[in-house]
């Protein structure tokens, strides 16, 4: 293991490992207004919600890392403590990412980057047409992390309104993850494209408990085979299959000439989601 103290490092070569090891990120694009009413648009990856009563939504736009400026946003939310925050998909992020250039202070990122600026219902800051979820905020509280370049600033906002493109809706009423198209910041120059193959469920046990790694046999849970993952769906049953449906089960299999290709048959059975008789041919 490479192992860091973080006060030993350049601040670029800290932010850099640090960006790398934590992504994807959701991106922010923070659309804000100052005092003159001139608007400003710029995406953030230092971003995430952390409350849904009340909704709060957290953000930090950092003092440049080279300059040791605070950026627009930072001034602006200060002035109008307001911010709509929209959700960055596929179709924007080539445009969203041109947004984010060290414009002058002044120039209107809606119109460089070639967004249409939507009035806000609550708030002044205007909303971006092109985002599929648009955020009404209300800023409040900022809290400043230090001082220096790299350091970040929490814009925590309470979201007060919420509009939804009715295209990415399903027929219940709620956000299809596969129509929302969502991207995420990696490290470097890299994204991340929420979609197709990138995407997979796992059943979150909110109503189950499960057995745990701990309950299953040694054999099985010292396998040559099978990965933690494939561990962590057998320990999710909240009961093993009894002799009884093993027995049934064992008649419509063939023979296994060793423990590895049971164990092999079992691991393509769970990676298809058959838990139950991949516990089955494994007992």
């Amino acid at each position: 293991m490479l192992t860091l103290n973080p006060k030993e490092l350049a601040i670029p070569v800290l932010h850099k490992y640090l960006q790398n090891a934590v992504a994807p990120r959701p991106i922010c694009f923070a659309s804000t207004v100052n005092k003159a009413g001139e608007p400003n648009l710029a995406p953030f990856s230092f971003f995430n919600i952390f409350s849904a009563n009340p909704p709060i939504a957290v953000f930090s736009p950092a003092y440049s890392g080279r300059t040791g400026a605070p950026k627009d946003t930072l001034l602006n939310v200060k002035e109008v403590p307001e911010v709509v925050i929209n959700v960055v998909n596929y179709n924007m992020v080539q445009q969203t990412s041109l947004a984010s250039s060290p414009f002058a202070k002044g120039v209107n990122e809606f119109i460089k980057a070639g967004f249409t600026p939507v009035v806000s219902e609550l708030v002044k800051p205007f909303r971006v047409k092109e985002s599929p979820v648009q955020m009404e905020c209300k800023v409040i509280e900022i809290k400043e992390l230090g001082t220096a370049g790299g350091a970040g600033n929490l814009v925590i906002c309470e979201i007060i309104r919420i509009h939804i493109d009715e295209s990415i809706l399903n027929a219940e009423n709620n956000i299809d993850t596969k129509k929302i198209d969502l991207v995420a910041r990696m490290g470097d120059d890299w994204y991340c494209r929420a979609n197709g193959n990138a995407i997979f469920e796992v059943k979150k046990p909110i109503t189950t408990i499960g057995i745990g790694i701990d309950q299953i046999p040694s054999e099985i849970k010292n396998s040559k085979v099978l990965s933690g993952n494939n561990l962590g769906l057998l320990g999710s049953v909240e009961e093993i299959p009894n002799s009884n449906e093993t027995a049934e089960y064992k008649k419509t299999l063939k023979a296994f000439s060793n423990k590895d290709e049971q164990h092999l048959y079992a691991k393509t059975l769970l990676e298809t989601n058959m838990v139950k008789e991949a516990w089955m041919v494994l007992l």
